[in-house]
């Protein structure tokens, strides 16, 4: 059903996530990178190792963008990347919370081909292949079908930098919050794109997040029906500053919602 790239891909997850299951409540060493609280382990660097030797001896032809290790190679758009992040959660696992994954993209020529996001605590494993829909542990998923954003259940997260609150990201969530909305936070971007893509959350937004935190939940939800923009609407790709990801019914009204937020604190309203 899939292609090789995408079947290797969710063989690479799977055991990149027993290493992380292994791992989990172990002791290991923490370090704190750039940034208040960004924190790594050696399970970051263990997972990140076995998923980069795994695809390079498999496709020697492609390249990769790591989050431990960077990019491997100069970026060149007719190039197949993968885009990996080992352990999306760290802060999580460093505190034994089992809200973490891995995710694994392909891209060439600014699209995504391939999305693979697995959490190995639950064994939850979300694929997606551009034209062949988005699946959790087998089961076609589509999003949710609300349709308006006060009776929405939304999930978002904040940057390293919130103290800075750049972008009036705190402004904006504090606004959800008046609104009456359920918002939830789960530390981990890959699987607050994967949830909205299954339609148990209608919509998440964040600022500051990095191509390895999106670039397989951008193709998900996509491949499930759902809508990805920046907050004002415009199209979206993974090296953008924000992102709003969405079951598409409550798009517009969310966009209108941050942009609106931003726009009465910049002009002084």
């Amino acid at each position: 059903m899939f292609s090789d790239y995408t079947q290797k891909a969710i063989e690479v997850a799977k055991e990149a996530g027993k290493i992380l299951r292994q791992g989990f409540g172990s002791t290991f060493t923490i370090t704190n990178k750039e940034g208040k609280n960004n924190l790594v382990t050696d399970y970051d660097h263990r997972s990140e190792e076995f998923i980069i030797e795994s695809l390079s001896k498999a496709f020697p032809e492609t390249i990769f963008l790591a989050e431990e290790s960077g990019l491997s190679s100069q970026w060149k758009n007719d190039i197949p990347i993968w885009i990996i992040d080992p352990l999306d959660g760290t802060v999580n696992f460093a505190h034994n919370l089992p809200i973490f994954s891995v995710s694994i993209a392909l891209s060439q020529n600014k699209e995504i081909f391939t999305g693979v996001i697995y959490n190995p605590i639950l064994d939850e494993l979300f694929v997606s292949e551009k034209g062949h829909g988005a699946f959790l542990n087998g089961v076609k998923l589509k999003v949710s079908t609300s349709q308006r954003l006060e009776e929405s259940f939304l999930v978002t997260g904040f940057p390293y930098n919130i103290d800075s609150n750049p972008g009036y990201c705190i402004d904006q969530f504090i606004q959800m919050l008046k609104m009456g909305i359920p918002v939830r936070r789960l530390g981990s971007a890959a699987l607050d794109l994967a949830y909205v893509a299954a339609g148990s959350f209608d919509g998440f937004w964040e600022i500051n997040l990095n191509p390895w935190d999106v670039a397989a939940g951008f193709l998900l939800i996509q491949e499930a029906g759902g809508k990805v923009t920046k907050y004002n609407g415009d199209p979206y790709w993974i090296t953008d500053n924000n992102i709003l990801a969405t079951n598409g019914l409550i798009h517009d009204e969310l966009s209108q919602t941050l942009i609106s937020c931003y726009l009465e604190i910049t002009n002084g309203i």
